[in-house]
């Protein structure tokens, strides 16, 4: 079991970083392929980034997002920079232990956290 607890959302002005941090309470935290997603108002679910426990990494934001992991503090970091409105949204992280390349695929996800919103304002 894992439980997964995002912090670090906030309303930044387009143009900002922001450093968005997803905690783990399980004790097999290095054994699991994190991802985060996020979903704006009336928009699906969309793969942001996510890292597999050897290190492989899945991302669909070129260049602007970058994603690491602190297996020590059972914590994954989403570090954001040159923030746009387009990225507002409830940003998720999610965990599964099936693959060892992050997969885009929500479902493939068993456990998530709460979300954090991200406001990025024009």
């Amino acid at each position: 079991q894992v439980q997964l607890v995002e912090s670090g959302g906030g309303l930044v002005q387009a143009g900002s970083s922001l450093r968005l941090s997803c905690a783990s309470s399980g004790r097999t935290f290095t054994s699991y392929t994190i991802a985060w997603f996020r979903q704006a108002p009336g928009k699906a679910r969309e793969f942001v980034i996510g890292i597999g426990r050897d290190g492989y990494k899945t991302d669909s934001v070129k260049g602007r997002f970058t994603i690491s992991r602190d297996n020590a503090k059972n914590t994954v970091y989403l570090q954001m920079s040159s923030l746009k409105p387009e990225d507002t949204a409830v940003y998720y992280c999610a965990a599964e232990q099936y693959t060892v390349v992050p997969t885009t695929d929500s479902r493939n996800y068993d456990y998530w956290g709460q979300g954090t919103q991200v406001t990025v304002s024009s």
